[in-house]
């Protein structure tokens, strides 16, 4: 978990979030660093995102937004192929969402009523663990 500002937007702190990511798989060994498949919405969808993601070796279903898809279409055969986007994949993002919209039934996070950023990612936290037992 990464906390900004809130006026932050999300994608510049993707990279931070994905160098950020260990995950312990129950093997022995070093934790995994990399995500098989990274499933985001619109507001992900820019070039030096997706050059940033191929240059890491992840895999992406992110969809384009309409003025990528115009901009391509306005420079005809010059402005290349779409970006691979798989639909089936995409669709497991409402998992994602649900999640959002379970901690927001939380009124103290959802309304922020914590001033310091670190109470907040602790409240965040804990509330997740809660989610997540039952």
């Amino acid at each position: 978990m990464v906390l900004t500002a809130g006026q932050a937007g999300d994608n510049p702190q993707l990279f931070a979030l994905l160098d950020a990511i260990r995950v312990h798989d129950g093997r022995p060994g070093r934790p995994r660093k990399k995500p098989d498949m990274l499933v985001a919405d619109k507001a992900y969808a820019h070039d030096l995102t997706r050059t940033g993601l191929r240059r890491r070796g992840i895999a992406h279903a992110i969809p384009e937004r309409a003025d990528q898809v115009a901009r391509r279409a306005a420079k005809g055969s010059h402005g290349g192929r779409p970006p691979v986007f798989d639909r089936q994949v995409y669709r497991q993002r409402n998992v994602v969402e649900r999640c959002f919209n379970r901690l927001k039934q939380w009124r103290a996070l959802a309304t922020r009523y914590a001033k310091r950023a670190a109470l907040y990612r602790s409240s965040l936290l804990l509330i997740a663990a809660l989610i997540w037992l039952k």
